[in-house]
């Protein structure tokens, strides 16, 4: 299974908790980008010829901030150059307030089918907090828009001032727009966004509280009929994200644009994070990349288990040995017994227990070899 990702870096105004590549004042770059967007895909066609594409996913930044025509250029340039499969899962992002009825039908006419908006919550005080540009209000009219396609929403944890109750009333409006996927992100407040002074502050909410909110929420979606398939990820039977399950089970994919990274025959690549850099390197026939590393065994193994262990699947030992060439168990008997505890094997799968998965990090990193 390959997959693509097209990183769209255009905004309408920052969030105050982004770290990523997206840049507001830059959009006037959008069409030049786009162009040379396409000539990257079509060189990494070359690079990695006969692939076949199974997911797209179209992030950012804010996709649905450019004009639909960027985005639909996109699709095709891609399936004009991969093969991809007509039962291929095509993901864009979508920000509320950015959508309109016109945009929407040009992304299904090059055969985009699935739409994760980001929600974030449900309460437009805490939405203007977070610089976000849309209400709840906006959420529901382009759900309405939506209506009948396969619909995911982003929901962020861990808010100032933030409870339970207001995430159930969040998920609650998700539900009422008609998603069938709903992603459940601890807000991570990282240095040098606005929202790190808040933290700083202690106007945040402490691990501990975030870590009640997210077991209350697992039991309120589960009662909803949302399994976690992921230990941020919730869907409806079917409605799970091939294209974060490709990445999660350690699949190959191709990253096109600033920032996007690429896993592809054991190497790992990033390309550069600004636009100008970007463009300028694509014109004059180089590479974008700015890393590049070739994943050794050992690397390789500690990704494998850390990818598997995020998930409700969990590892399967079976396809480690045959991938590794070793003995899973006797290869990590150390590890298996420290943490006991927490594990579970059923039948050739290894996973942490149902109540340990939201707090994995420390168990993951005890496989990690020295």
């Amino acid at each position: 299974m390959s997959g693509i990702y097209v990183h769209v870096p255009f905004c309408k105004q920052k969030c105050t908790y982004c770290d990523f590549a997206s840049y507001p004042r830059e959009i006037g770059k959008a069409e030049s980008y786009f162009a040379c967007l396409y000539r990257e895909i079509e060189g990494r066609s070359k690079q990695y010829p006969g692939r076949v594409i199974d997911t797209i996913y179209v992030g950012g930044g804010t996709p649905s901030v450019v004009p639909a025509k960027f985005i639909a250029g996109a699709i095709r340039q891609i399936k004009k150059c991969f093969h991809v499969r007509e039962t291929a899962e095509i993901t864009i992002e979508l920000n509320p307030g950015t959508v309109d009825a016109e945009k929407i039908k040009e992304y299904k006419s090059v055969g985009i089918n699935r739409f994760s908006i980001g929600l974030q919550t449900g309460y437009d005080d805490q939405l203007k907090k977070l610089n976000r540009i849309h209400t709840a209000k906006d959420f529901l009219e382009c759900c309405n828009l939506l209506k009948g396609e396969n619909i995911s929403a982003d929901v962020l944890i861990g808010l100032a001032g933030q409870n339970l109750e207001q995430v159930k009333k969040t998920v609650d409006l998700a539900l009422a727009g008609g998603v069938s996927h709903i992603s459940v992100y601890a807000l991570t407040p990282e240095v040098g966004t606005p929202i790190y002074t808040d933290y700083l502050n202690g106007e945040l909410l402490s691990d501990d509280e975030v870590a009640d909110i997210y077991d209350g929420i697992r039991t309120y979606l589960k009662e909803k009929g949302f399994d976690r398939y992921e230990v941020s990820n919730f869907a409806k039977s079917g409605y799970r994200s091939r294209h974060n399950q490709n990445y999660w089970q350690r699949g190959e994919y191709i990253g096109v644009g600033v920032s996007a990274s690429s896993f592809m025959e054991n190497r790992r690549f990033t390309n550069t994070f600004k636009i100008d850099e970007y463009i300028n390197a694509v014109i004059y026939n180089k590479t974008p990349e700015i890393s590049s590393e070739i994943i050794e065994d050992k690397d390789a193994r500690f990704e494998f288990i850390m990818l598997a262990l995020r998930t409700t699947d969990g590892l399967n030992v079976k396809e480690y040995e045959h991938l590794f060439k070793s003995n899973f168990k006797d290869e990590y008997k150390a590890q298996l017994s420290k943490k006991a505890q927490f594990l579970e094997f059923d039948g050739d799968t290894l996973k942490i227990k149902d109540e340990y998965l939201y707090v994995q990090n420390d168990i993951i990193l005890s496989f990690m070899k020295e």
